[in-house]
């Protein structure tokens, strides 16, 4: 087993494409998961373990936002526990690619936990709103299912584009399967900031003023619905390019 600065050279040369990723994930969260993931590998800890560790530090924020009286305590703490949650999903991969280990299995509980943490978070929120906000309008209780609807619908979308294009860019043969990427384009980093998850947690530093917290999870929620719509009128455009190429 390696130093850890050796570990962690490795891990930079696994790293996957930073195309369509966020400047939050590029520069903050990747390169926390690969401290966690180096950590993890001298630990001995396979990536499914790594996957069910950022499972307790989500989940367990997600329950204490829905159970507990907001304050900015517990803003610190939720807050705090999303982002290491986060930095500990972007290191199971990571472990996964330098020690060879990752598989189906992996993936598919990978995606279980992302997708359950998409439905329980706004949960949370809802709970929260009606547990403890005092609320100008119980239709503020609507847009933490309509913020949900939009993430959850963004999630498998974009799994399904992701999966389709690569299955049908295979049955094209080699040449379809092995195209150059495109550039990294700086602009799209900065642009996709507010759909990143990293970036959506910060929200929960606000949990301390309630009306605060109500007005950045309502902007954020408009914004997450705008970027919906334009990421599946783009992913239909390039599914329906490569059926016609």
């Amino acid at each position: 087993m390696g130093s850890t600065g050796t570990v962690l050279r490795e891990l930079r040369g696994a790293q996957k494409s930073a195309k369509g990723v966020s400047l939050y994930s590029r520069y903050v969260n990747r390169p926390a998961g690969r401290v966690l993931a180096a950590g993890a590998y001298r630990a001995g800890l396979t990536p499914n373990q790594v996957t069910l560790i950022s499972a307790l530090f989500t989940y367990g924020a997600v329950v204490s936002v829905a159970l507990v009286e907001p304050s900015w305590t517990l803003a610190v703490l939720v807050y705090a526990a999303l982002a290491v949650g986060f930095a500990f999903d972007s290191a199971d991969g990571q472990l996964a690619r330098l020690t060879g280990r990752g598989g189906p299995d992996g993936e598919w509980l990978d995606h279980v936990v992302d997708c359950g943490k998409l439905l329980l978070v706004h949960t949370a929120v809802l709970i929260s709103f009606y547990r403890f906000g005092e609320l100008p309008s119980e239709a503020w209780l609507l847009l933490p299912l309509g913020f949900q609807l939009a993430a959850v619908v963004t999630f498998c979308a974009g799994l399904l584009r992701e999966h389709l294009g690569k299955a049908a860019a295979s049955a094209r043969g080699p040449s379809w399967a092995a195209a150059p990427a495109a550039p990294v384009s700086r602009v799209r980093a900065v642009a996709l900031l507010p759909a990143d998850y990293g970036v959506f947690c910060l929200v929960f530093l606000l949990l301390g003023a309630p009306g605060a917290f109500r007005a950045g999870y309502a902007v954020l929620a408009v914004v997450h619905t705008l970027f919906l719509a334009a990421f599946l009128a783009k992913w239909f455009r390039e599914l329906k390019a490569l059926r016609a190429g």
